[in-house]
């Protein structure tokens, strides 16, 4: 019977998406108010969203010491840009961050055997545990593919939800790996689920071995949020984009999904988060 509760909620909301429906509507948004937002004002507050990612085996505390260093020397460097909103390592590096950081930014690690997901639930959960007290205030997990297609949603859901229940007041995002969920059925369910399961955020890719972020799958993920919201009503569900971001007319589109999708009242770094290495010093050079 409890296996069946994941399926009977799912039911309750839209997930049987058609691919080129969505391809023809983001065409449609970006047509229309792409121009729009694609201005100094929005680069501002996308800077303000940026979790500052490095994610690399090759990643040391002296590399991200001087990441850290660099994210403090920006406060207060321009009186009317804000800092970004996070710094996001590895679950081993978060005391680093913590040790060197200086700045009002948010540390974050990934965790929960990232970025297969492919490990013990006690692992996660202990990693996680692990992270938060090394100085992590927002985990980064990626949801488990192998149950997600079997269709163990069960689960898969209890594994998020145990993950969540450590996190106490740190926020979880819940990656879906959409390069690898491939259509716009298997991201709303996936999305869905997360959400249920208690993810704070929804994210759409790790960057590692599939393909990252497309306009596609945040419009999908942007109407699980909004459609759950409407569902929940004391419920504000995030989204982050992450995942090969390294143009601004890259980050302008995936703003202009979300704001058009989600509303104004979502495009700020309690709600929206784009993940990169890259971008931020080309925004930063384009603001100034």
């Amino acid at each position: 019977m409890e296996a069946n509760k994941y399926k009977d909620v799912l039911k309750g909301y839209k997930t049987k998406l058609n691919d080129s429906e969505i391809t023809d509507k983001v065409n449609e948004i970006i047509a229309k108010k792409y121009k729009e937002n694609n201005n100094r004002e929005v680069l501002k507050n996308i800077y303000s969203c940026i979790d500052l990612t490095s994610l690399n085996a090759t990643d040391t505390k002296e590399s991200i010491w001087k990441m850290t260093e660099k994210v403090n020397a920006l406060e207060g460097e321009y009186s009317d840009v804000p800092n970004v909103a996070a710094i996001c390592v590895y679950p081993n590096m978060a005391e680093v961050v913590r040790e060197a950081l200086t700045a009002d930014v948010k540390i974050a690690a990934v965790s929960g055997g990232f970025p297969s997901s492919q490990t013990f639930p006690e692992v996660k959960i202990a990693e996680t545990a692990l992270a938060i007290s090394s100085g992590a205030e927002e985990i980064d997990i990626v949801i488990n593919l192998g149950l997600f297609f079997e269709e163990n949603y069960q689960e898969l859901a209890e594994e998020i939800s145990e993950i969540k229940e450590v996190c106490r007041d740190a926020s979880l995002k819940v990656i879906l790996e959409t390069g690898a969920l491939k259509t716009a059925e298997n991201i709303k369910t996936a999305a869905i689920l997360a959400i249920y399961s208690g993810a704070d955020f929804i994210k759409t890719s790790t960057g590692k071995g599939y393909e990252g972020v497309s306009l596609e799958a945040t419009y999908v993920m942007c109407s699980a949020i909004k459609e759950y919201e409407a569902k929940n009503k004391n419920t504000k569900i995030g989204l982050k984009a992450s995942g090969g971001i390294a143009s601004i007319e890259d980050a302008v589109k995936i703003y202009t999904i979300a704001k058009e999708v989600l509303g104004e009242d979502h495009m700020n770094n309690s709600y929206f988060r784009i993940g990169t290495s890259r971008l931020a010093d080309t925004l930063l050079d384009a603001i100034k």
